[in-house]
């Protein structure tokens, strides 16, 4: 073999292993590119991911104002039934009332058949009342 023969078989070896390695890069660089994140998404994630979070503490905002309105809907008629002055009524969270447990603080207790006003306990009602007898 020549020298001339050598060479262009070094020659030959060298443009073919070039040729696998930029074929190599290619589809290396096709595949980054099938996975790469766009620059925007990623500054507009931490936005995203507090704006996700307002709206949530919204939302609770919202369902507690709804469920305090409603509490006090509720307590509004309490004041209006005659349960809380009536001698078997009790302040218990279990039995509210020893006689007619299915109707305490509701709007049948209007008509409760078996109430029975509290005697001789001090009433803010009767705190300006003057006493008939007392004269």
């Amino acid at each position: 073999m020549s020298v001339e023969q050598m060479r262009q078989k070094i020659v030959l070896v060298n443009t073919t292993i070039n040729q696998k390695n930029q074929s190599e890069v290619k589809q290396e660089q096709a595949k980054q590119e099938g996975f790469t994140i766009p620059d925007i998404a990623i500054s507009l994630s931490p936005i995203g991911f507090v704006f996700s979070w307002v709206v949530f503490f919204i939302l609770l905002r919202k369902i507690r104002t709804f469920i305090e309105n409603k509490m006090v809907f509720t307590v509004h008629n309490s004041h209006k039934v005659p349960c809380k002055n009536c001698q078997y009524y009790s302040n218990n969270h279990y039995l509210k009332c020893a006689v007619k447990p299915s109707i305490v603080l509701t709007d049948e207790a209007h008509n409760c058949s078996e109430y029975s006003p509290k005697k001789g306990m001090f009433f803010p009602q009767n705190l300006l009342r003057k006493d008939e007898n007392s004269d």
